[in-house]
C-alpha cells in the first residue's frame, strides 16, 4: 500500500493548502518536461495528491488505506488524464491549472519582458597590404543593406497620420495562446507578429518603405584597421549591419586579409627579408641598402659576415601595444659560379694562405 503522504513529503494531518504547496514544490522539481525530471515519480506525486486533495477520497484513504471512489484512487474529477503514461496509470484525472500557474516560464510562456528584435549580421572580406596591416590604416567601404527609413525614421508610418493600436494583439504587443496537451492545458504569451511586439501599426504606411520601417539602400562606412593587425582577424562595428523595424542594428563584420609584400614578411611583432651580399664583402665589411617598410635603411655588413646570419634593426617592426617590433635581415652570402682567371688565380693564392 503506497503511504500518499510520505509521497508528498507532508504529515497526516496536513490541511489542503499544505498539500497543495507539497504537490507545486515536487512537481516542479519531478516534472518530466523539466531537465533532471521523473516520469515516474511525477506521475506518483499526482496520484498521491488526486486522492489527498479530495475530500472524499482522502477521508477514505485514512480509513481503508485507499480510495473506492469511481472504481478507485483517482478516478474521479476533470481535466488531465495520466493513463496514457503506461498501464497501471489507474486513469488518474484532475484539474492541473491552478496547480502550474506559474509553469508559463519554465515552457517558455509570457511572463519574461519582450525579447528585443534584432537585424540581421553582415560579414564582408577586405584585403590591405602589409604597411597597412603594420602601420594601421583607414577605409570607405560602400554597402548595400537594410537601413532606417529616412522619411518615417523606421516607424513605418507616415508622419502626420502617426500610427493606430493593433487590432491583433488590441494593443497590447502580445498574444495570449491556449492549448492543451497530454500536460493539461497552457497558456503561452508570445509576442504580435503583425506589430512586432509594439503594440501599434501605422494608421497609412509610410510611401517610401511600405510601411516597413526599413529600407534597401548604400550606405559608406568608415573603417579603421587597427595597427599590427593579423591575417584572418576579424573587425566587429557594432550596430552598422542590417537594420530591422522595432529593433536594434545588427552587428558588421569585417574579415581582413592581409596581402603578400615583395621582399617582406610578418613574424609576429618582426618582419623579416633577406639580403644578398658579395663574398668580398663578406669578407672584408660593406655598407648596403635594406628596404624597409618605413623606407631605406643603410646596415653595416660586418668583416667574416656568415651566410645564415641576421641583421638585426631595431623597432622597424610591427607596431604593438607595447611599442614595435624589429625588422631582421638575414644575409645570404652570393658565391660567383664562374671566376676569372684573374679571380681564379686570387683565389688558389688565399687557399695557399690556409684561408
Amino acid at each position: 500500500m503506497k503511504d500518499y503522504y510520505q509521497i508528498l513529503e507532508v504529515t497526516k494531518n496536513a490541511s489542503q493548502d499544505e498539500i497543495k504547496k507539497a504537490f507545486r514544490k515536487l512537481a516542479t522539481k519531478y516534472h518530466p518536461d523539466k531537465k533532471g525530471g521523473d516520469e515516474a515519480k511525477f506521475k506518483e506525486i499526482s496520484e498521491a495528491y488526486a486522492v489527498l486533495s479530495d475530500q472524499k477520497k482522502r477521508a477514505e484513504y485514512d480509513m481503508y488505506g485507499r480510495s473506492y471512489a469511481n472504481g478507485g484512487p483517482g478516478a474521479g474529477g476533470a481535466g488531465m488524464n495520466w493513463g496514457g503514461f503506461g498501464a497501471g496509470a489507474g486513469g488518474i484525472e484532475f484539474d492541473l491549472n491552478d496547480i502550474f500557474e506559474g509553469f508559463g516560464d519554465m515552457f517558455g510562456g509570457g511572463r519574461r519582458g519582450r525579447k528585443e528584435v534584432r537585424g540581421r549580421d553582415i560579414s564582408i572580406d577586405i584585403e590591405i597590404s602589409l604597411a597597412e596591416a603594420v602601420f594601421g590604416a583607414t577605409r570607405r567601404i560602400l554597402l548595400t543593406k537594410n537601413n532606417v527609413c529616412p522619411e518615417c525614421e523606421g516607424s513605418g508610418a507616415d508622419r502626420k497620420a502617426g500610427t493606430v493600436a493593433c487590432t491583433a494583439c488590441n494593443g497590447n504587443g502580445k498574444i495570449r495562446e491556449t492549448r492543451q496537451s497530454i500536460l493539461g492545458t497552457f497558456t503561452t504569451v508570445r509576442e504580435c507578429t503583425v506589430c512586432d511586439g509594439r503594440g501599434t501599426v501605422p494608421k497609412i504606411p509610410c510611401a517610401k518603405c511600405g510601411g516597413r520601417g526599413v529600407l534597401k539602400s548604400e550606405e559608406e562606412i568608415g573603417l579603421t584597421v587597427p595597427p599590427g593587425i593579423e591575417d584572418g582577424e576579424m573587425i566587429r562595428m557594432t550596430g552598422r549591419g542590417e537594420a530591422v523595424r522595432g529593433g536594434v542594428p545588427g552587428d558588421l563584420y569585417i574579415k581582413v586579409h592581409v596581402g603578400k609584400h615583395a621582399s617582406i614578411v610578418r613574424d609576429g611583432a618582426n618582419l623579416r627579408s633577406t639580403l644578398s651580399v658579395k663574398l668580398t664583402d663578406a669578407l672584408l665589411g660593406a655598407t648596403y641598402t635594406v628596404t624597409t617598410l618605413d623606407g631605406p635603411v643603410s646596415v653595416k655588413i660586418p668583416a667574416g659576415m656568415q651566410s645564415g646570419e641576421l641583421l638585426r634593426i631595431r623597432e622597424k617592426g610591427v607596431k604593438t601595444g607595447g611599442g614595435r617590433g624589429d625588422f631582421l635581415v638575414k644575409v645570404i652570402i652570393d658565391t660567383p659560379q664562374k671566376l676569372s682567371r684573374k679571380a681564379k688565380k686570387l683565389v688558389e693564392e688565399l687557399r695557399e694562405e690556409g684561408i
